[in-house]
């Protein structure tokens, strides 16, 4: 077979696979001709995208959508923002929300384009079992919830900039070259730039590795080029933010701590829960054991990767955010660590045989069961009725919202109006703050937080959950006299103050008449 009409075969099937699992939720992203993205985030996201088409050139370093009046300084920056309105504006002459479908699109494009790196890459550097690593690219549950459709997270794009970082810096270990270090001072400039988190921690060990063991790769001539381009996009990033990047992700109290377990980026994944295999198979078992076997036949990945694997597995445990990179790395060491075993064959049928919990997954997700469809269409529903509401009390002028808090940052899109909560830990004082309004029986108490937070609107939703996530938050119970549970289950007993103005299946809005 001709080499062109073969890699036109593979980026072919590559990007089918890729396309395909990302867009698997396409049903409860694309609901009724409008778009729904798939958590809170996304919905902070897309108001920052809306802000900058709104005023060209905004740079948005404050949020008064949410923890209103307050508001919060997000450590987002404005990288994503511009890369979302520049797609959206490509989009404009095929669909009359733009804005919405290139948050919808931006994460599944960034996955396809990072797919066609590595075929690329992967391709150059002849490895031998370089399909292993694409098909648990396009496969793997974590990367593809990283980067799927209506997710319009950050994620997506450091997953991207640190697969490119991590090859530019495997091929300059066999390969010194100007080019490579202009690709890997920019992937990591950017992806800094993007995020002072997790692309610090893996940039700074594979400098820490450099300076130990590889000092002469770190200092090269062909390396100055690239410290260049690293510096002045490193330099345009500060010119552009003016602000010092924040960890204020690392905070302590009571209510930051039962907060974070309603979070499942920031819980833990225990060692023997059945997540890894999920994720990457049964191989990730005897990946230890892979690994002893390439380092005596000298068939090993560079020796920082396996750092880098090893650092961001027990990251993985102590917090599930570090997944999306631990996988990644597992993806890119798998051929070099399969290098050294023979017939073929067998090596392929032993991998296919492995990646069963990840074809399980799949199954499951493309052919449910009747609860899961019912679920599913539930919560589409909710989410449809949800908007439904939020757009009623859409105003010129700025009239304040209390809502539970994961709801608050959609609502806030939708109706284009602040919210008391937010789904971020800068919003802890604002969700706090709802959560004890909504358990509160004093009316003094409530009508002080309404006050204080200039409220004019109150959204009540099912008490079950409203109830029991404001008592862990708060570690107080729920009681049957709680004004959430009033104004959810019996609103025609609620208290003067809060007039009924609209309710459906999903939700109960009020308007709170009592400011002065």
């Amino acid at each position: 077979m001709p080499g062109r009409i073969r890699i036109a075969i593979e980026i072919l099937i590559l990007s089918v696979f890729i396309i395909g699992t990302r867009c698997a939720n396409y049903p409860d992203v694309f609901v009724a001709g409008n778009v729904y993205f798939t958590d809170a985030d996304c919905y902070a996201r897309m108001t920052r995208v809306r802000m900058c088409a709104e005023h060209p050139g905004l740079i948005v370093r404050h949020h008064d959508f949410e923890n209103f009046p307050e508001g919060t300084t997000p450590h987002t920056t404005a990288a994503m923002d511009y890369l979302i309105l520049t797609l959206s504006i490509l989009l404009k002459p095929l669909t009359t929300q733009p804005i919405d479908v290139a948050g919808a699109v931006v994460s599944p494009i960034f996955a396809l384009v990072g797919g066609w790196f590595l075929l690329w890459w992967s391709r150059r550097l002849k490895l031998t079992y370089r399909w292993a690593l694409l098909i648990l690219y396009a496969l793997s549950p974590i990367l593809v919830h990283g980067t799927e459709l209506g997710g319009p997270d950050h994620q997506s794009l450091l997953i991207l900039l640190v697969a490119i970082g991590l090859c530019a810096e495997w091929t300059l270990r066999t390969e010194p070259s100007r080019n490579w270090g202009i690709v890997s001072g920019a992937a990591w400039a950017v992806a800094l730039w993007v995020s002072f988190y997790e692309p610090l921690v893996l940039f700074g060990l594979i400098l820490l590795i450099a300076l130990v063991k590889d000092r002469h790769l770190l200092f090269g001539p062909h390396r100055r080029t690239g410290r260049i381009v690293f510096g002045a996009i490193t330099i345009i990033a500060l010119l552009i933010e003016r602000r010092i990047p924040s960890l204020s992700i690392f905070q302590s109290g009571a209510l930051f701590q039962n907060w974070s377990r309603t979070i499942g980026e920031l819980a833990h994944v225990p060692l023997f829960n059945r997540l890894w295999l999920v994720w990457a198979g049964y191989l990730i078992v005897i990946t230890p054991i892979l690994i002893w076997i390439s380092i005596r036949k000298r068939t090993a990945p560079p020796f920082f990767l396996l750092v880098l694997l090893l650092a961001t597995f027990g990251l993985t445990i102590w917090q599930a955010r570090w997944s999306y990179f631990f996988v990644l790395i597992f993806i890119l060491v798998l051929p070099a660590l399969l290098e050294s075993f023979r017939p073929r064959v067998a090596v392929w049928l032993a991998f296919i045989l492995s990646i069963f919990p990840v074809l399980q997954f799949w199954d499951a997700q493309i052919w449910p069961n009747e609860n899961e469809l019912a679920r599913r269409a539930e919560r589409r529903s909710e989410s449809a009725q949800m908007r439904q509401l939020a757009v009623t009390i859409r105003s010129d002028q700025t009239r304040a919202f209390l809502a539970p808090w994961w709801w608050s940052p959609a609502i806030s899109y939708w109706s284009g109006q602040p919210g008391v909560a937010g789904s971020s830990h800068e919003s802890l004082s604002g969700i706090g703050e709802s959560a004890c309004f909504y358990l509160s029986e004093d009316p003094q108490v409530r009508r002080e937080i309404l006050r204080i937070r200039r409220v004019d609107w109150v959204f009540a939703y099912d008490w079950d959950r409203v109830g029991q996530n404001s008592a862990n938050l708060l570690g107080s119970a729920p009681s049957e006299q709680s004004i959430g549970r009033v104004l959810d289950r019996t609103p025609g007993q609620a208290p003067a103050v809060f007039v009924l103005s609209g309710q459906n299946g999903a939700a109960k809005l009020f308007r709170f008449a009592d400011k002065l």
